[in-house]
């Protein structure tokens, strides 16, 4: 399936894409009604992890990091945030769900735990300061499980074999769709969205200090949702992505492919052998190679 395929029968069928990803689903064995519950169970599991660092701070379990979301998020109150409403939030809700997970607490691998903050983050922060309906939340994270879904079977959504732009970059994309969705843009504007974010994400490479996930994949979160909150701002306007989507993700493969060894997700390379990234190994794991 690709992303042609899919705007088209979406048009020919007057669906959105989360429409349209639900009723493939319900095709393949599975049913709407269990659908949805699946995706409200997700949704009630991503609204805790998006509050859970911010009313406390969040420790780590290497003590490498954690409490910046709460740091944030109390300079976000105050009104020291250059950003706007919108994407403000996003950046303390991608937090929170990050050091949630570097915390070993309970999160939505949306589509992987280091990952895991860009999708609730834009969601939320969109659906709540713009009053969208539960319902039509639902149906955007079905409109971002369907990019992904297309993204692993044309690239990888693993930092391993693809680089950080196979996780935090796929992540951008899903969000930046499933924002378009609830926003009431077409399902061409959404695909037109998830490829611009890609773009702007091709090539990051993953390079967890110690090994972990936490730095920078943290703090990647953050300019993921930038990227995705831009991205879907540009497609709302009408702004088409001048390659689309499947030629991105077919580019995203390639270069996933391209890179090193050494930047995919090994601690070979990048920060992870910076000086700091090698003190901040042997802290965590002591003098062993």
């Amino acid at each position: 399936m690709t992303a042609k395929e899919c705007i088209a029968r979406a048009g020919a069928e007057s669906l959105t894409l989360g429409a349209l990803s639900l009723k493939i689903e319900s095709e393949n064995g599975g049913s709407m009604e269990n659908s949805l519950g699946r995706l409200s169970a997700m949704l009630s599991v991503m609204e805790a992890e998006v509050e859970n660092a911010l009313t406390a701070p969040v420790l780590s379990v290497s003590g490498l990091t954690g409490g910046d979301g709460y740091l944030y998020e109390q300079y976000r109150k105050n009104g020291g945030s250059l950003l706007g409403q919108i994407p403000a939030l996003a950046a303390a809700y991608a937090l929170s769900a990050s050091e949630t997970n570097a915390a070993m607490g309970r999160i939505v691998a949306c589509p992987t735990a280091g990952s895991c903050g860009i999708v609730p983050a834009c969601v939320l922060a969109v659906s709540r300061v713009r009053n969208i309906p539960r319902e039509k939340v639902l149906e955007a994270l079905a409109c971002a499980g369907l990019v992904g879904m297309l993204i692993d079977e044309h690239a990888s959504l693993a930092g391993a074999q693809g680089g950080c732009q196979a996780e935090c970059g796929s992540a951008a994309a899903m969000a930046a769709a499933a924002v378009v969705e609830m926003m009431g843009g077409s399902p061409k504007a959404a695909f037109d969205a998830a490829a611009i974010a890609i773009k702007n994400q091709l090539g990051l490479v993953c390079d967890p200090v110690a090994g972990l996930v936490e730095i920078p994949c943290i703090k990647r979160n953050v300019g993921g949702v930038s990227v995705a909150l831009s991205s879907a701002d540009l497609a709302l306007a009408g702004i088409e992505s001048k390659i689309p989507f499947d030629d991105t993700v077919d580019a995203m493969n390639r270069v996933g492919r391209a890179l090193p060894a050494a930047l995919r997700e090994t601690a070979l390379g990048g920060l992870a052998t910076t000086e700091t990234g090698r003190k901040m190994r042997e802290k965590v794991f002591g003098n062993d190679k």
